[in-house]
């Protein structure tokens, strides 16, 4: 442990933790470029470094990158990463209320309490967790894919009918392209870009973004200015002025007064996490819907947000200072998804440094890393060397989710101007961020084509009431979901029991069937206990 402390608390490691924290932040920012695609820029540099400064660069650039995709997610409606995708009409409907620096410092301070909460959780218990995350075969990831798009329907903001209709478009839009299970081509239409399937980072981008463009085109002669549709500047949170209390002041108080959820949520996050694949946005989604289904538990109203009229006696029978702004489950729904998805982030890394399995997209790239140093993931890693490079991962997630609150700071305050740009200018900047963020993915213009088409399709949806996030997600796990049903059933030739066998999948089984009809049997309690 010594020498880890000495490895990490060198200088140069030290600047590259404060470099990559603002590389990651400005990469995070800009929709379309991903974490993932930050770290695969940044692998020929690490050529250079040794494993700790490497790692160092790794770690502090996708703790940094993730929070940083709330800064578009909260102010332009575009999803700067996918796990931000989970609350995006959430933050959008506080940005609405004037809520955009209470919205953004709430992100940040449960992201750094999750991260943080994940590093102690990888400290603590990586090789035990990684013993149960090698229990997970096909079958219990079908399941947790399964429990993710539950949780998309179960978070979604209106009807769960029309969640559930969003989900099942996903779910279609993910069979264009070459079937993993079947390796035949489906709704491809002669157009080889259509063989690889519908990317989903442009559809994400034209879901909320160009969509967003559009919607704002309706009301434009009426608020030409663009504060009444993002927010008055005069409400809680609007102004810039007002410094660190803006960002942290109601930010700390609601983590100290949630901060039983806070764990509960960092728990889920790096639970998730920890299962191969699984990665910060499915652990997003499942936290918020857990959120989101106490929330209806505990506050009036159905987990709406509640007026000042009813939540003053209601904070005062529960002990709290009625002055304080109110419980508000669109907020507490955020708090919870940040925090999972920093969580998570650690989780990863369990699997990745104990089996050499990679946790996610960003791991995967940091095995390749290790093997280009000589190091092997493996069991052995924590003896080898005294262990000095798995304990340097440990400081540096602590390290690196520390360096976040500053720079996060400074950029909720650079961002935080965006609100002030009137809608003229604001939507074309918008626009143009949305076709460079589709090419950037693969230089292709018909991702562009892509990103067009799905913006329009979400103009559609929005009209109609329907949920984006489950259709973003339908589209992001509709393929490993069907290639895990169609291995299990050519497994068990054709048997359904074979989803049941084992107990950690009977389990997992359960939990998502309880999730998907507890709605169903909610309603029909309801009808019998008014009847």
């Amino acid at each position: 442990m010594t020498g880890a402390v000495h490895a990490v608390l060198d200088p140069g490691v030290l600047m590259i933790i404060v470099l990559a924290a603002v590389y990651g932040v400005f990469i995070g920012a800009i929709p379309g470029l991903t974490a993932t695609m930050a770290v695969a820029l940044l692998v020929p540099v690490t050529f250079h470094l040794d494993p700790v400064h490497a790692i160092a660069a790794v770690v502090t650039l996708v703790a940094c990158a993730i929070f940083a995709g709330d800064i578009p997610n909260t102010l332009l409606r575009i999803p700067g990463t996918p796990s931000s995708a989970a609350y995006t009409d959430d933050v959008h409907a506080l940005v609405k209320r004037g809520l955009q620096e209470r919205a953004l410092g709430t992100c940040l301070v449960f992201s750094v309490a999750g991260g943080l909460v994940g590093a102690v959780v990888l400290m603590l218990f990586a090789q035990s967790l990684a013993r149960l995350a090698a229990l997970f075969g096909t079958v219990e990831y079908f399941w947790l894919y399964l429990l993710g798009l539950g949780s998309a329907v179960a978070a979604s903001r209106g009807s769960p009918l029309r969640a559930a209709l969003g989900l099942i478009l996903g779910l279609a839009l993910s069979t264009v392209g070459l079937s993993t299970a079947h390796g035949s081509e489906r709704f491809t239409f002669g157009i080889a870009e259509l063989y690889r399937g519908i990317n989903f980072i442009p559809a994400m981008i034209g879901l909320f973004g160009l969509s967003e463009v559009l919607r704002n085109l309706l009301v434009l002669d009426r608020h030409p200015d663009g504060a009444t549709a993002r927010g008055s500047p005069d409400q809680d949170g609007g102004k810039l002025g007002k410094g660190l209390g803006s960002v942290f002041g109601l930010a700390l108080s609601e983590l100290w007064r949630r901060k039983r959820a806070a764990l509960r949520s960092a728990g889920i996050g790096a639970s998730v996490g920890m299962l191969p694949g699984a990665g910060a946005d499915i652990a997003a989604w499942v936290s918020l819907g857990v959120s989101r289904r106490l929330s209806r538990d505990t506050h009036a109203g159905g987990g709406k947000c509640l007026s000042p009229e009813i939540a003053a006696p209601l904070s005062a029978s529960r002990g709290t200072d009625p002055s304080q702004p109110p419980p508000d489950p669109l907020l507490e729904g955020v708090a919870d998804a940040t925090a999972a998805n920093n969580s998570a982030l650690a989780g990863a890394w369990v699997p990745t440094l104990v089996f050499g399995i990679p946790g996610d997209s960003v791991t995967a790239l940091v095995i390749g890393i290790l093997m280009m140093k000589d190091v092997m993931p493996g069991p052995d890693i924590f003896e080898r060397e005294g262990g000095v490079l798995v304990y340097s991962v440990y400081l540096i997630f602590l390290l690196a989710n520390l360096v976040l609150l500053p720079v996060g700071f400074l950029a909720i305050k650079a961002g935080a101007a965006l609100v002030r740009v009137p809608h003229r200018i604001l939507l074309p900047i918008i626009l143009l961020f949305c076709v460079m963020g589709a090419y950037a993915v693969n230089s292709s213009y018909f991702d562009i084509g892509v990103m067009l088409a799905m913006g329009l399709l979400g103009f559609v949806l929005d009209q109609w009431r329907i949920p984006l996030g489950p259709v973003v997600l339908g589209i992001v796990l509709g393929a490993p979901l069907e290639e895990r049903f169609i291995g299990t059933l050519n497994a068990s030739e054709g048997s359904l029991l074979a989803f049941f066998e084992r107990p950690q999948s009977l389990a997992l089984g359960v939990l998502c069937l309880a999730l998907w009809l507890s709605p169903v049997a909610t309603a029909g309690w309801r009808r019998w206990r008014r009847a």
